[in-house]
């Protein structure tokens, strides 16, 4: 599909387009969205501006000279972003921009929440002037940013009620304890692999900002204000970078602490037991020492040498328990 937006002073206008020959009422384009595009829909973008549309293969490369470069008076940005995060199941996928002299073009292969966003506020009327490309890459970049921040606003009150259910369990019993500390482990889990992949992608935005800001010409004023537009970008990714390294050594903390009451869950199940061999370990033995039926056994023939053996036995067991009550140990 591609979406062809112009400017109308305060708003952009959407246009889908049906025919691909036809350039007429395009001459004011200033962004074109192209998503999961077809060659004929590429091939219309390279014939108006004058570029190479890259591939999705290109796309997925990691390495910096690939996701940023400048080619035929045009810069070429990959940025990584985040889908499907409304159903805690995260998918990272590559966007790429293509941002030439008042043209921007939005390569990409799903549908991220923020373009949703971004359009909407775009295409109302009375919104905020965007007349080049660089305006609109530049408000494309806030709502990717404001989506990551609300993530990580869901993600530390999620983590905090995990640290409520680590040190403040609501449930008894060793059993399940045990249960739901399994399952706090896999929610951390999530929480941490949800802050690996939005600190990816705040880095991957960091580095587009300064990949343009270098290539930028700071002459003219306009081209001043975007700068600053931009460093505005890079203070909030670089805070919220900081946030989600902070919050991730909260989910290092607690999958410690996690595993470290399911340790003490196991050794106190490990006590229990070890305690109650060493309580019937005396009533075994005198129990055992009347059953070896030797035929020389002064006992044996005693009127009250059976409840005297019951009577040791339980006074056997007695002992260590009140011994071990005493300690502490129980």
């Amino acid at each position: 599909m591609l979406r062809i937006y112009t400017t109308s002073g305060t708003h952009l206008n959407c246009s889908i387009t049906d025919g691909l020959s036809d350039r007429t009422g395009f001459d004011n384009a200033i962004w074109y969205d192209l998503i999961n595009p077809t060659r004929e829909e590429e091939h219309f973008v390279e014939s108006c501006l004058g570029i190479l549309v890259p591939t999705r293969d290109e796309m997925k490369d990691i390495e910096p000279s690939a996701r940023l470069y400048s080619e035929a008076n045009a810069e070429f940005m990959t940025l990584t972003v985040l889908t499907n995060l409304h159903e805690h199941d995260p998918i990272k996928t590559p966007v790429t921009f293509v941002l030439t002299d008042k043209t921007l073009v939005t390569i990409r292969y799903s549908e991220p929440r923020p373009f949703a966003i971004f359009e909407a506020a775009a295409t109302r009327t009375g919104g905020r002037p965007l007349p080049t490309g660089e305006h609109v890459m530049v408000g494309l970049l806030e709502a990717f940013i404001d989506r990551l921040a609300q993530v990580l606003e869901t993600t530390g009150e999620e983590l905090d009620a995990i640290s409520r259910d680590v040190f403040r369990p609501r449930v008894k019993g060793a059993a399940r304890k045990a249960r739901n500390l399994e399952a706090l482990i896999e929610k951390i889990g999530n929480k941490g692999d949800m802050l690996t992949l939005v600190r990816e992608s705040l880095v991957s935005i960091l580095r587009l900002t300064t990949f343009h800001q270098t290539s930028n010409n700071p002459d003219a004023k306009a081209m001043r204000d975007i700068r600053q537009d931009f460093k505005v970008l890079q203070r909030d990714a670089s805070a919220l970078g900081d946030h989600a390294s902070f919050m991730s050594n909260k989910v290092t903390f607690l999958l410690d602490a996690t595993l470290g009451l399911i340790n003490l869950e196991q050794n106190q199940i490990i006590k229990i037991f070890s305690v109650a061999a060493v309580i019937f370990l005396p009533p075994t033995l005198v129990a055992s020492i009347y059953g070896m039926n030797f035929e020389h056994m002064p006992e044996l023939a005693w009127q009250f040498g059976y409840p005297l053996a019951i009577c040791a036995m339980i006074a056997s067991a007695i002992f260590p328990y009140l011994f071990f009550k005493r300690r502490g140990w129980l």
